[in-house]
């Protein structure tokens, strides 16, 4: 679980309301919650993080979620084109970091561009920020008050993927979903429940409790042969962390009837969260390795 103490919060959720708005003619999303009272907060259009915004009421809670978009560099010029378009959950802090770092990656390593979006809560204070409900599934040893995996699998099959591709050229086919954490439970679980709905899948230092056990169930029907999920795992996590992602990598690379190839990416000096741009470079380098130009 990424944690990031009050004061901390609170200056990040004022911040990432600002610099992850964009250009186009949408509103800016909401002050969060727990906004510092009476100052305002502007930013000159980033161009790293030009595309969009539009916010979504989820059908099954009634909380508005803030959907950010990056456009890729050339999209204005090539209006036929479809682009890959990579969703990340914890989006009010992963997606002001991990856009840009995109963009780079296409410089430095030749990585495909990409429709970067971000799902966010507006916010880090816990009564809008429902990650924990949101990223878990119900299990024997999940809390009352959560459990709502179901639930937000069901809100970005049927409400944020079809408003993103309504919206922007994005290429159905090269969905990619990326969590951290608690995120990367939920995207494990998501390839078991639903193994189409993403081309590639990138779990970072996943945390597999509550529910473990169904992160090693029969997984669902799939008609598609070329999906991928790939692991990435700190070594300096926590020892069950760690222990974790080698064991679901070990399980599920064995397994006949897994949907997917599955790669164990070990970052030697990674740590739980920090080191999220750079899972995040390894994995899409992997997902992507056909379309990388040669060495």
């Amino acid at each position: 679980m990424l944690r990031i103490r009050l004061s901390t919060a609170l200056l990040l959720a004022a911040a990432l309301s600002g610099c992850a708005a964009t250009p186009a003619a949408t509103p800016a999303a909401p002050t969060a919650a727990g906004g510092i009272p009476g100052r305002a907060v502007e930013s000159a259009p980033l161009a790293a993080l030009e595309g969009g915004y539009f916010p979504l009421v989820a059908e099954s809670s009634g909380r508005t979620h803030h959907v950010h978009v990056r456009v890729p560099e050339g999209y204005d010029a090539d209006p036929q084109r479809r682009w890959p378009v990579v969703y990340l959950l914890d989006g009010d802090s992963l997606f002001p970091l991990l856009a840009p770092t995109h963009l780079f990656l296409g410089y430095d390593e030749g990585l495909p561009e990409a429709i970067i979006v971000g799902i966010a809560y507006g916010g880090f204070d816990p009564a809008i920020n429902r990650r924990n409900v949101d990223f878990t599934a119900t299990g024997a040893d999940t809390a009352p008050d959560q459990g709502g995996a179901e639930a937000y699998l069901a809100f970005l099959r049927d409400q944020v993927l079809p408003g993103v591709e309504r919206r922007y050229r994005a290429d159905a086919s090269r969905r990619v979903l990326v969590g951290q954490s608690r995120g990367g439970y939920f995207v494990l679980w998501s390839a078991l429940r639903d193994p189409d709905l993403f081309w590639g899948r990138i779990a970072s230092n996943p945390s597999l409790a509550p529910a473990r056990e169904q992160l090693f169930d029969a997984p669902g029907t799939h008609r598609r042969d070329d999906l991928a999920v790939v692991v990435a795992s700190g070594a300096r996590d926590t020892a069950e962390r760690v222990r974790n992602a080698a064991d679901w990598h070990a399980s599920w690379s064995r397994r006949a009837d897994a949907p997917w190839d599955v790669e164990l990416v070990v970052l030697p000096d990674g740590t739980h969260a920090a080191s999220i741009g750079e899972a995040y470079r390894l994995a899409m380098l992997h997902l992507f390795r056909d379309a990388l130009p040669s060495p």
